[in-house]
């Protein structure tokens, strides 16, 4: 592989992104347009109302982004032409037939000049109701699949998946694919279109039942929750992603396809500045002429699942985006978790967003053309780990050193979290420190006529925190397997073989001094850019 062609072959090419607001997807699109400038076209896929809307949704929330400063320096007035000369955002959705593309012109001219398509749309809630995670990470990857089909000139299709669709093995993680029916424990057979079934069964006996939203919502994650641990995983969000590989493994037959399983996702390392990583925000009503729901109901289709588009206007709002380690330094920063459950000697196997990134462009450089499936763990268990008990005590530095400042100005101070390596212990402290008190004080409150009552909410609220963490990160604070990577070290070595800019394409995580990188990269960033007061 010459990989002094690298920049070459994104040039004159066509892109489409799908996922296209996502953490991965705009880091990638930002490179893309930074290092080659000659790029033909990049489709962006955004779920949207029209392409007006899906223009405005990208100006608001990809393009306005600290993410684009170094372009927006470089360039200054010219970024907007730059941008439109190259990107074209599109209505669409993944978990439609077609994507949702309902322009029959533009789906032709798409099919006919697409060279790579790249999939990072998933749902990455743990507890997502299992409709909406069967549509969007495990049908929807089959609707890539069939779109990308159609592309005469395609070169590579590139889906982001996770390297937690392992579940909870441990030892050592091949970068192995995972076949139709594969369960990871039970004797249960697992049928892909039984789930979809059972899905549609679910949602019209809830709505002949007359269930509000709230309690279809509620039902439905329990349901996905239920399902996933039946066949060994721990969560519906890695349950529905390795569904998705089933589908795409199943369905492939000759397409080149490459399999990107990343690790936990941390801020940039490097690219195109150190620290900068998804904000958490709550989107405003900006005046727009037409507004969709974000949260969709779902109906079934002779495909997968599809989501019904509202016919009023509604209010956009995102989730907060904090999730894996990051939730948890930010609740302890914030004074909200003073213990957690998790073994020392636990691997917390994170990896910047900006290697991951370098790591898909070298894939996708490497796989094209190839009529196959490839995987490619990008970690870093196998290079350079990082204990669980190093995480804690950095965070811990940080903040005694760094307190955070709450909304009126006072700083809090945090004391060393403890951290249980059993449930049993945690189970105790938790009831002898929180539960007791908790019940006495709402004993004090019923005879007290509530005079306590904001004193129980507050604790009440920082228990629910607690417990909701450990609920969401048990199995990945426990978890013993290191994650094979010869597949991506074959890349690393193919560069270092070349002579290649390491500067430019580096994701070897061996190079990452990881005190350094928590103390004054990472936890600075996240602070800056998804720490809400």
């Amino acid at each position: 592989m010459e990989l002094e062609c690298i920049l070459r072959f994104f040039e004159n090419k066509t892109i489409l992104i799908i996922g296209a607001t996502g953490f991965l997807a705009k880091v990638f699109m930002e490179k893309i347009l930074r290092v080659q400038p000659n790029v033909k076209r990049i489709y962006l896929l955004l779920r949207a109302s029209d392409n007006e809307f899906a223009t405005q949704r990208f100006c608001h929330e990809v393009i306005g982004l600290d993410l684009f400063n170094v372009l927006r320096k470089s360039l200054g007035a010219n970024l907007e032409s730059y941008v439109f000369e190259r990107v074209t955002p599109i209505s669409g959705d993944i978990c439609d037939v077609n994507l949702g593309i309902k322009d029959s012109i533009l789906r032709e001219e798409m099919w006919n000049e697409i060279d790579i398509v790249l999939n990072s749309a998933a749902t990455t809630n743990f507890d997502e109701r299992y409709d909406v995670a069967l549509g969007i990470n495990t049908f929807g990857a089959l609707h890539v699949l069939s779109f990308a089909k159609k592309c005469i000139k395609l070169k590579v299709l590139l889906h982001v998946s996770t390297a937690y669709v392992c579940g909870e093995k441990g030892g050592y993680i091949l970068e192995s694919p995972i076949y139709k029916g594969d369960r990871l424990k039970g004797t249960s057979r697992l049928d892909i279109n039984v789930e979809k079934e059972l899905v549609e069964e679910y949602l019209d006996r809830l709505r002949v039942q007359g269930a509000t939203n709230e309690e279809i919502t509620s039902t439905m994650k329990d349901f996905g929750t239920k399902r996933a641990k039946l066949y060994g995983w721990p969560n519906t969000y890695v349950y529905t992603k390795a569904l998705g590989e089933m589908l795409l493994g199943n369905y492939n037959k000759n397409l080149p396809l490459v399999i990107i399983r990343p690790t936990m996702i941390t801020s940039t390392y490097k690219e195109p500045f150190s620290g900068w990583i998804e904000g958490a925000r709550n989107l405003q009503d900006f005046n727009l002429s037409q507004k969709i729901g974000i949260i969709p109901q779902i109906h079934s289709t002779s495909h997968g699942f599809s989501p019904t588009k509202p016919k009023t206007r509604a209010r956009w709002v995102r989730k907060d985006s904090l999730r894996t380690v990051d939730g948890v330094i930010a609740a302890y920063g914030k004074g909200k978790l003073k213990c957690f459950l998790g073994h020392p000697k636990t691997i917390m196997d994170v990896i910047p967003a900006d290697m991951v990134v370098n790591s898909m462009i070298m894939a996708m450089v490497a796989h094209a053309n190839k009529s196959s499936q490839i995987i490619f763990h990008v970690g870093s268990s196998m290079r350079n780990p990082m204990k669980l008990s190093s995480l804690s005590d950095l965070s811990s530095l940080y903040f005694t050193q760094n307190p955070w400042i709450d909304r009126n100005g006072k700083s809090i101070k945090v004391s060393k979290m403890i951290v249980f390596s059993n449930i049993d212990m945690f189970q105790a402290y938790m009831a002898i420190r929180y539960k007791l008190p908790l019940k006495v004080l709402w004993l004090a409150n019923l005879v007290l006529f509530q005079y306590y009552r904001e004193i129980y909410i507050n604790l009440n609220r920082k228990v629910k925190v607690v417990m909701r963490l450990v609920d969401l990160y048990k199995p990945y604070v426990f978890f013993t397997g290191c994650f094979d990577d010869s597949n991506t070290e074959k890349l690393r070595v193919t560069i270092r073989e070349n002579d290649v800019d390491m500067h430019l394409f580096n994701f070897d995580p061996k190079c990452i001094d990881w005190g350094d990188y928590i103390m004054n990269t990472h936890i600075p960033g996240l602070i800056k850019y998804s720490m809400k007061r």
